[in-house]
Formats: structure tokens, sequence, C-alpha cells
């Protein structure tokens, strides 16, 4: 067999490689339309957004001109009286719920013997609380501190603290307290202790005596039908009548 290449220049298979060239060519221009068509699309996103931004400050403007405006036709003077009106109106709220003869009453049953009560001063606080300003005297430090624990079991005073003392010439403590009160605390603590009241209230006698335990009268044997005379010199069942 000849094996003799008798061509005058070498053989190169350029197939192959205009192939890939080709298949290049079009991933380049898939990717140049994909990014066009995306540029185009942020572009078009991109003046809306600036349109609508330019609006909403347009609008803005507008409101803050408006508001300054508002602002300029409103006297401070008026808000401030309406203001006054208003919080005078509250404390008259107040005090048409406050009862002076709940609070002396509590007061009263509060007093130990040795606190002599000398005045009660009630006010309404920036957070529409009642406070209490009450001046005692005492014989000592002991008598106002339990007027101090009383008041404070009732659950109507809270935060109840002394803010000034003074021994007076004659030995006596004159003292000033201050407190929150707050009645309906108190009231629901009582409402709870009635109905423990009347709990115990609702158990009948026959329900209590048959708790209690029998004791040794209870244990007695009955008589017997016998001749046993009774008090009056009588035999209770069998034989006549003694006169």
């Amino acid at each position: 067999m000849i094996r003799t290449n008798l061509s005058t220049r070498p053989f190169y298979n350029e197939r192959a490689v205009h192939f890939w060239l080709l298949v290049a060519a079009a991933l380049v221009a898939v990717a140049t339309l994909f990014n066009i068509t995306r540029i185009q699309r942020y572009s078009h996103s991109d003046t809306e957004l600036a349109t609508a931004a330019a609006r909403d400050e347009s609008r803005a403007a507008d409101l803050r001109q408006q508001a300054a405006r508002l602002r300029a036709t409103v006297d401070p003077k008026q808000i401030e009286v309406a203001s006054v009106e208003a919080r005078q109106a509250n404390e008259l709220i107040d005090r048409r719920t406050f009862s002076w003869t709940e609070l002396l009453n509590r007061l009263e049953l509060t007093q130990p013997d040795d606190v002599r009560l000398v005045a009660v001063r009630p006010h309404v606080d920036k957070n529409r609380h009642i406070v209490l300003t009450i001046n005692v005297v005492a014989k000592g430090v002991d008598d106002v501190d339990e007027f101090m624990k009383n008041l404070d079991d009732t659950g109507a005073f809270a935060r109840l603290r002394p803010v000034a003392d003074l021994v007076t010439e004659e030995g006596l403590l004159e003292a000033t307290l201050e407190a929150e009160y707050i009645p309906s605390a108190a009231q629901v603590e009582e409402k709870e202790n009635g109905k423990a009241e009347d709990k115990d209230n609702s158990v009948t006698p026959e329900e209590k005596d048959s708790a209690k335990p029998e004791g040794k009268d209870s244990a007695k044997p009955e008589q017997k039908d016998g001749g046993k005379p009774d008090q009056k010199g009588r035999r209770t069942s069998k034989g006549a009548p003694q006169s």
C-alpha cells in the first residue's frame, strides 16, 4: 500500500473550528440581547420611580405648607385655655367620684387611740391620681407606725410614706403622711371579705352540730323501763303512778 502524501499543503479539519466559533457567537448574541432587554427594563423602572419620588416630594412640600398655614391660624393662648379647661373638667369629675364620708370612715376605723387627726388635704396629680396629705398628732413614733400599718392593711392607700415630722413643746409628735388614695381597691377587698363571711354564715347550726365530735354526755345509754322513780316520785314506765 502506498503511504506517500502527494498534497502540496497539510490538511486541517476546519469544520469543527467553525462549528465552535458559531456556537460562541450565538451565545454572545443571546447574552447581548438579554443585557439589552434588562437595561431597557431597568431604565423604564428607574424613570417611573423617579417620577413617583418627585410626585411624593411635591405632595410632601404641599402638606408642609398647609401645616404651616394651619399653625399660623391657631392661637397658642386658645390652646392653653382649652388645656386648662380640660384639666379643670377632669378634676371636677374626679371630685364627684371622691367620697369624703367613705374616706373619713376609713380613717376613723384605722386611727389608734393615741393618734389625733389634724387635717386631710386631697389633690389630683398630673396622672389624675388622688393624693392625700394627712396631718396627725401622736404620742410617739410607734403610734404613727401603727396608724400607717392600719391604713396600708385597708388596701385603699398606696405608696404611703411619712413626709415630715416635728416634736412639739408638749412632747407630742406631729407627722405629715402622704399616700395615693385608691378607694376602688379597698372596695374589691371588702367584697372578697364579705363573700368569705357569707360563706361562713351559710353553714346551718345543724351542720355545725353534726361536725362536732360526740361527747361523753351523748354516749349515755337510755334508761330502760324499770322501777326507778323520776324526780316527782313517779315511775316512768312500769307501775302505777305514785302520788
